[in-house]
């Protein structure tokens, strides 16, 4: 890791970002449809940490989420 690199939010996951819903009641974080269940778990404009994603399995969010994520949470987000 470079010194550079040290000054940035760290980042243990694929992606850190806020929570949000469409217009279609999907959850997602930046581009990754987040699962459905799991998403209601936290509120939406929460910092998630995408630990892990899949390929997504619908037919129906494919085209505009073609990546999924069940593995996610509360990002820790700390003042530095």
């Amino acid at each position: 890791m470079t010194k550079s690199a040290d000054n940035k939010m760290p980042q243990k996951g694929v992606f850190t970002g806020i929570m949000e819903q469409d217009e279609n009641k999907n959850y997602f974080c930046g581009e990754y449809l987040l699962d459905f269940k799991m998403a209601q778990k936290h509120e939406l404009g929460d910092w998630i940490t995408i630990k892990s994603i899949i390929e997504n399995p619908s037919d129906i969010s494919y085209n505009k989420y073609p990546k999924k994520s069940k593995n996610f949470d509360k990002a820790n987000r700390k003042a530095e």
